[in-house]
């Protein structure tokens, strides 16, 4: 069985999905893993001292997957539901100092779960927002130049979700680490459609990712890498993450400090399958096949008339993201049309101007982009 054959078989679907950079489709023995995993737990009893072993085990295993992707130890690995959860440990955590700044790139050109967290600390700090160009991008001597004695904070998001354009976020780290400044990154746009992700090439402090984009990995997964926990203060508490020491509370070590109740473990052993799976293809390969897809998306959009298309156009500055619009047509038809061809799209927003984003990953084909396109010039010629 041939690469193409194998990924039709792990990825059986009647609909074309595109929509990759909200939630990804799952590969078939992703599916399998979690179905056998929750069989055995049932059978060997949930709360059970094999069940213990068991759900320590697996969470090991999930726990390594992830450190391979991000090149850390495990131990840094908190798992949660969601990118969102990541960003709020993180802002609600720190402690701020007086006259204290962070820096954001672009607010509300920001998707809303690294925008609004940030935005809500804006009554006891200042928030600084970069000043970007029409792809998101933001001049580094303007960024440079916004750090100052008071900065205590760096946010950014690897990829945007609107534009796909990739920020520089090796460059940024660098500079934030010869200052001892905190770093936030938002990877959710970026972790499995890019080659790597180096929590230590990137020097970031802090990331937030989830499993159920790029990934494939199932819906209620999380991870946020936590590089220096000893700078945040778990804003919830549990049995699981301290303990009572002579009538004190007594946080335990990361990861448990962060992790309060019991965890998604069904998801965390279809989050390890999914990632092995991604892995055993390779990152560099999967990068490859979803840039080709996106510039044969882009090329034969620009032959349609009345196309605006949004992003860079250099594909080393960009996910497989392509964002556009028909011109003077609505984006919510162009989407509702295509769904009704069994053709799955967004609609997405770059500040209050709505736009058509499709993102293909590594299990879409030639054909699919080519009837997708078609499918939009139809709609371009009728409207």
């Amino acid at each position: 069985m041939n690469f193409d054959e194998k990924i039709l078989q792990d990825f059986p679907h009647n609909k074309i999905y595109m929509n990759n950079a909200s939630v990804s489709m799952m590969p078939m023995p992703c599916i399998t893993k979690m179905k056998n995993f929750l069989v055995t737990y049932n059978n060997i009893g949930p709360d059970s001292k094999e069940s213990e072993t068991l759900l320590a085990e697996e969470l090991a295993k999930t726990r390594k997957a992830i450190s391979k992707l991000l090149h850390c130890a495990t131990n840094k690995i908190i798992l949660t539901q969601s990118t969102t959860d990541g960003v709020n440990i993180t802002s609600n955590g720190l402690s701020f100092k007086y006259k204290s700044n962070i820096i954001l790139r672009g607010s509300n050109h920001e998707h809303h779960a690294n925008y609004y967290p940030w935005l809500k600390l804006s009554p006891r700090i200042q928030i600084r927002n970069l000043e970007i160009n029409e792809n998101g991008f933001f001049d580094l001597t303007n960024f440079y130049n916004n750090i100052d004695n008071n900065t205590e904070l760096v946010v950014l998001s690897h990829a945007l979700y609107n534009t796909g354009s990739i920020m520089p976020i090796d460059k940024i780290g660098r500079i934030l680490d010869e200052k001892h400044i905190p770093y936030f990154i938002d990877a959710a746009q970026t972790i499995g459609c890019l080659d790597e992700f180096n929590v230590n090439k990137c020097k970031c402090t802090f990331a937030s990712f989830n499993g159920s984009k790029w990934l494939c990995g199932p819906m209620g997964t999380g991870i946020f890498y936590c590089g220096e926990p000893n700078l945040l203060l778990p804003t919830d508490v549990g049995g699981e993450s301290a303990i009572l020491f002579k009538n004190k509370l007594v946080y335990k070590d990361i990861p448990n400090k962060f992790q309060t109740g019991f965890r998604n473990y069904v998801g965390a052993v279809g989050l390890n399958e999914s990632i092995n799976y991604l892995l055993e293809i390779g990152l560099n390969k999967i990068r490859n096949i979803v840039i080709k897809l996106s510039n044969i998306l882009r090329n034969e959009l620009l032959k349609i008339k009345n196309v605006t298309i949004y992003g860079p156009a250099d594909p080393n500055m960009r996910t497989s993201i392509v964002s556009f619009n028909l011109n003077d047509v609505d984006p919510h038809l162009v989407v509702n049309r295509l769904d009704k061809k069994k053709i799955v799209i967004a609609v997405r927003e770059i500040y209050n101007k709505k736009i058509i984003r499709i993102s293909p990953h590594f299990f879409n084909t030639e054909d699919e982009i080519m009837t997708v396109v078609n499918e939009i010039k139809r709609i371009a010629m009728t409207t």
